[in-house]
């Protein structure tokens, strides 16, 4: 009760003094938590911040893109602020026209989602708490002779009913056009999709962009052990180059450098604002 009459303070006073013209987080609507763009401090009372985890950064992209000049607020837990870092390196948001509120999680959405720092660098509400990274299952799957561990992986894909749930629960999955759309590599209709081309192509998409948030796997119907492996393909980007997505604005994505140069953004990937 204490944080959310804080938070409530809190994002009643940036909309009052209009440091932004909204501020996004969840709201209780018809017993449910949704997200929702509160625009006036006479909305807060149904301000929601349970353990219901939801990517509003997503929604804050389209809010960008459709008001370029306004600036927004955010209600911001650990991942959420990591994928804040991947969209400012892409050039998908504008930090200056971001205002985030940190929330730390509680112990217990912290070890129901395994998290490494469950904790924003700031944070406005809760109390810090330390959990451990859970990678036993990348380890466990790791240990499997290779051909067995090909079998898990062929099977586990096979159950994929290609809901695009994965993709669309991202928080930072943004591209203007999706490969997985592409015909000449993913063919489209038909169930289930070409195996295992569809998940491969988006975990090497995601290669040095995911932020270990774990929302594709609590969205997929079919229980694919997605998280695990992005887990290890993130560990490979860590290991090959040194590099973490989420940590730091500083760091350049290294699949994103050509030798001496870099690969820049096309306009078409772009927000608007850009």
């Amino acid at each position: 009760m204490a944080d959310l009459k804080k938070a409530t303070a809190i994002i009643s006073g940036l909309l009052a003094k209009d440091k932004v013209a909204g501020f996004l987080a969840l709201r209780m609507v018809a017993g449910h938590p949704v997200p929702y763009l509160f625009t006036k401090p006479e909305e807060l009372d149904g301000l929601y911040l349970g353990e219901v985890r939801y990517p509003v950064t997503k929604l804050l992209i389209r809010l960008a893109r459709k008001y370029p000049d306004n600036s927004f607020g955010i209600l911001a837990r650990a991942c959420d602020e990591r994928s804040l870092v991947e969209l400012y390196k892409n050039q998908q948001l504008d930090p200056e026209k971001v205002t985030f509120v940190g929330v730390a999680c509680s112990g217990e959405l912290a070890e129901k989602c395994e998290c490494f720092r469950p904790y924003p660098s700031r944070i406005d509400i809760g109390e810090k708490v330390e959990c451990q990274e859970d990678d036993a299952r990348v380890r466990e799957i790791e240990a499997m002779p290779e051909k067995e561990r090909h079998r898990y992986w062929m099977d586990q894909f096979t159950k994929c009913i290609k809901c695009y749930g994965c993709r669309n629960i991202c928080p930072v999955c943004f591209c203007p056009s999706c490969t997985l759309e592409d015909h000449d590599l993913v063919h489209l209709g038909g169930m289930p999709p070409q195996i295992p081309i569809f998940h491969l192509v988006r975990a090497m998409h995601m290669a040095d962009r995911c932020i270990d948030c774990g929302l594709c796997e609590e969205a997929c119907p079919a229980d694919i052990p997605l998280r695990t492996l992005y887990r290890k393909v993130r560990e490979t980007v860590k290991h090959l180059f040194g590099y973490l997505p989420g940590e730091s604005t500083e760091d350049f994505p290294p699949l994103e450098v050509l030798g001496e140069g870099t690969f820049e953004i096309g306009e078409a990937g772009k927000s608007s604002r850009s």
